[in-house]
């Protein structure tokens, strides 16, 4: 577990639960924070503890995805927690650091990170679960102890979470697991941040849903199970596996994106026949060039005659 560079030279906050400043400057002047019923007022979920934390998204990577709200969470928060992945995904850490560095004051906060733990993707079928539980309680230990260790009682940290902490990502329910183990006390608010389905259908230019239509978000490993009944419409998330690549000989439309708003995307639409080859061979060069890949699709499946 490191610090990062968040932490300047000639800074004079805290350096750490319980020390004191380095030549007892003042703190640090913030704005008000909105009262309970006022507008931009964040409700928090109320433990024992004083320690806080901020639950931030941060958008699909574009530090111009960040909410107002999340730019003040951002502000008022001393410590930001960062689970790095490795060398492959070193590029997801300095993305985190460029919205720091954007829109947080330079020398305001500490930046610590800690490695993040191996889930078992070999997993499949009745052990899936079970690995990705043992892989959230992993988890859940070095949440537990950044918190207890890194975080002064005075304090707020914070996780930055790519597109909205609501979807599809185990911050939340491993924050809730750290409290019910009862070992360490804070309270903690949510701030909503521009999910990748909504980047991904807005670089598109189409809608989510057609008039009067349901849609339904869903993962790779439940689409090759079968195209949901009674819906057209469904967004992919986690595919590592190409699951739209079944339907080919079906009549439905593709939008499909990767590393949306950064630097990196792509974008590709069209019917699944024509577009599946392409964007097979994007994805593998695109793997093969960072390590990694994030990409989501929205299916679309054409009214039958």
């Amino acid at each position: 577990m490191t610090e990062g560079a968040g932490l300047r030279a000639g800074d004079r906050r805290r350096k750490g639960p319980g020390s004191e400043p380095d030549d007892g400057a003042g703190p640090r002047v913030e704005g008000r924070r909105p009262d309970r019923g006022e507008p931009g007022h964040i409700p928090v979920r109320q433990t024992r503890g004083v320690r806080k934390i901020h639950v931030i998204g941060i958008g699909a990577g574009d530090p111009d995805q960040l909410t107002l709200q999340a730019v003040r969470a951002l502000r008022s928060t001393d410590v930001f927690f960062i689970l790095e992945k490795g060398e492959v995904k070193a590029d997801l850490t300095g993305l985190r650091r460029d919205m720091l560095d954007a829109h947080v004051p330079e020398g305001t906060y500490r930046v610590v990170e800690a490695r993040d733990p191996e889930r078992d993707r070999s997993a499949g079928g009745s052990a899936y679960s079970p690995a990705v539980g043992d892989w959230r309680s992993a988890r859940a230990d070095i949440y537990e102890r950044l918190i207890a260790e890194e975080l002064g009682e005075e304090q707020t940290g914070a996780f930055l979470v790519w597109g909205d902490p609501s979807l599809y990502d185990s911050t939340l329910g491993i924050l809730e697991e750290v409290l019910e183990r009862g070992a360490v006390a804070f309270e903690y608010d949510v701030v909503p941040g521009i999910s990748s389905v909504s980047a991904l259908v807005a670089r598109h230019r189409t809608g989510l849903n057609r008039v009067a239509r349901p849609v339904q978000i869903t993962t790779g490993r439940r689409l090759a199970e079968g195209f949901p009944e009674g819906v057209d419409d469904v967004v992919v998330m986690l595919d590592a596996h190409q699951a739209f690549r079944q339907y080919a000989q079906e009549d439905v439309d593709i939008y499909w994106g990767a590393y949306i708003g950064t630097p990196d995307e792509i974008l590709v639409a069209g019917p699944i026949a024509e577009a599946a080859p392409r964007i097979e061979r994007l994805r593998a060069e695109a793997r093969e060039r960072k390590g990694w890949i994030m990409d989501t699709y929205l299916l679309r499946r054409n009214p039958r005659d």
